[in-house]
């Protein structure tokens, strides 16, 4: 025995995010972890990867839950609530994949993402988070919202060092953008809720909010939060104006490709926001911090700390270099372990203390429910071309 505490994991999902976690959690060294299976409806996927994995394939989610402490929330976002408050009730803790939720249509055929009334889309989206807040509210369980850059070592750094310093953070500006979605989901507004602010900016947007968070808690012991957002949006790649060569992924049905945000805390300080699916040559994730004792630039991708020169594709087609660059032929910001860079493991280990022994994780739900607030506030914001709009304050 390892004299750790021992926590079954329960996976719900079978694609991109459910394989990542199951990675992440071989790398849990606080406790003990036992991955009892996972759940998906669609039996051909849960097979498949139960089978390639050597777990369980659990027929149904309530079974899956039943057997497992923690349950990893690994599926599209419009199905984000319905599983959360179901092992919620049943007093399981969950770790929600971003975006947490949102506003997915309102079930008709004709929906359509681009017209819709956006003050009703926030209404909506607050409405599903304070669902989720009180499911959490009334649970033995919590939520662990599964925002990886708030783990990414650059953070964490960033962090020590506020707290440290006593900084006062002045201005942040971040993006996350690349060349289109893994999803297959991506890209309908009724499956993901958005597009490159739901999508992408959620990443740096969450960054940013939590070191606020750090900086309020290290001088008052309480967050400095997000009061006001002003945005603008664009659909690039399905406008008569883009010119397709073949590089940028184009299947999108009712959804913005680029998204930039202001945000402004309560304290008169501010952050500015840009994602999209605009950026070839890998993905583009970084934050800078402008504080009134320091500058920190956090690159999360790409990051150089190993650099490669490849003269021939076929020379690196077994070696994976790093996420989304389009060709492995010269040079390369090779990610000798792109994980740990961008807070995977760092993540699930800190999740999994958390449960453990009962403290409140970094990535909580309030930080989860402030996020989603600034992003449909955005969007509501860009729909009357950038004025600005409050943001709702989730859980008062």
């Amino acid at each position: 025995m390892s004299g750790r505490p021992h926590l079954r994991a329960g996976i719900v999902g079978s694609g991109f995010a459910a394989a990542f976690h199951y990675e992440a959690l071989h790398r849990v060294y606080r406790v003990d972890v036992e991955i009892t299976g996972v759940f998906s409806p669609n039996a051909e996927k849960r097979g498949a990867f139960a089978n390639d994995r050597g777990i369980t394939a659990f027929d149904s989610l309530a079974a899956l839950i039943d057997a497992s402490d923690v349950i990893h929330v690994c599926t599209p976002p419009s199905t984000h609530e319905e599983i959360a408050v179901t092992a919620l009730a049943a007093g399981r803790s969950c770790i929600v994949e971003k975006p947490f939720t949102g506003f997915f249509g309102d079930g008709s055929k004709d929906f359509d993402g681009r017209t819709f009334d956006r003050e009703a889309g926030l209404r909506e989206a607050m409405a599903s988070v304070q669902r989720m807040l009180e499911a959490e509210r009334t649970s033995a369980g919590s939520i662990l919202y599964a925002e990886n850059w708030v783990y990414a070592p650059a953070i964490q750094k960033e962090r020590e060092i506020i707290e440290k310093t006593g900084a006062q953070i002045v201005w942040m500006h971040g993006e996350e953008s690349h060349s289109g979605s893994h999803s297959p989901y991506y890209g309908k507004w009724e499956h993901s809720g958005g597009g490159s602010i739901m999508g992408k900016a959620v990443h740096p947007l969450t960054a940013a909010l939590y070191l606020k968070k750090v900086e309020g808690r290290a001088r008052s012991g309480r967050p400095i939060r997000p009061v006001a957002v002003s945005a603008r949006t664009h659909a690039v790649t399905t406008s008569d104006w883009f010119r397709d060569e073949g590089h940028l992924r184009t299947s999108y049905t009712d959804i913005e490709d680029y998204g930039a945000v202001h945000v402004v805390f309560e304290d008169g300080s501010f952050a500015d926001i840009f994602a999209s699916e605009l950026v070839l040559g890998g993905v583009h994730n970084w934050i800078e911090v402008c504080t009134n004792n320091h500058r920190t630039v956090c690159n999360i991708n790409p990051n150089s700390a190993m650099q490669t020169y490849n003269p021939k594709e076929e020379n690196f087609r077994d070696i994976y270099v790093v996420e989304k660059t389009g060709t492995k032929q010269g040079w390369a910001f090779t990610s000798p372990d792109e994980e740990w860079f961008t807070g995977y493991q760092h993540e699930m280990n800190a999740f999994y203390s958390s449960v453990a022994d009962g403290h409140e994780p970094e990535s909580d739900s309030r930080l989860a429910a402030d996020t989603i607030a600034v992003v449909y506030a955005a969007y509501l914001s860009a729909a009357q071309w950038g004025r600005e709009v409050a943001v709702p304050q989730a859980g008062e």
